[in-house]
């Protein structure tokens, strides 16, 4: 599980759902969270949280300007990769932090991906989930 320390910087709510926007490493991440401020005490601008998100819901991406609906966009730098048969491990180094990926091998050799490559990673908003700092 990837873990990133970060603070919300704004929250709309509807009906019981908010959208959510941390800053974490000057990135913008956007979750949506099935509580708002009146339900929840940690959805408050400012307040600091843990951004979390499975490695397997990283999308690599070598093209920095996806024409895609996905919000979650890191630049990131590939650190290091771990080829199996069927599966991929790409270490991307994120700011001062490490974040995993997990993604085919198929898809890892069609992309070529290489250590040091610049790529950027994807993660659908749904897919993010926030946690109070303790």
């Amino acid at each position: 599980m990837n873990t990133l320390n970060g603070n919300i910087t704004s929250i709309q709510s509807y009906e019981g759902i908010s959208l959510v926007k941390v800053k974490s490493n000057d990135t913008i991440f956007t979750s949506i969270v099935l509580d708002t401020p009146e339900t929840a005490s940690y959805l408050e601008t400012g307040h600091s949280v843990k951004i979390i998100f499975k490695e397997t819901e990283v999308i690599i991406s070598k093209d920095f300007s996806p024409n895609i609906s996905i919000q979650n966009r890191l630049q990131c730098t590939i650190e290091s990769i771990k080829k199996g048969v069927l599966l991929s491990q790409i270490s991307l180094n994120f700011g001062e932090t490490v974040i995993e990926s997990i993604i085919t091998t198929n898809a890892c050799e069609q992309l070529q991906l290489e250590k040091k490559d610049a790529v950027m990673a994807l993660i659908k908003t749904n897919e993010v989930s926030l946690s109070p700092n303790d």
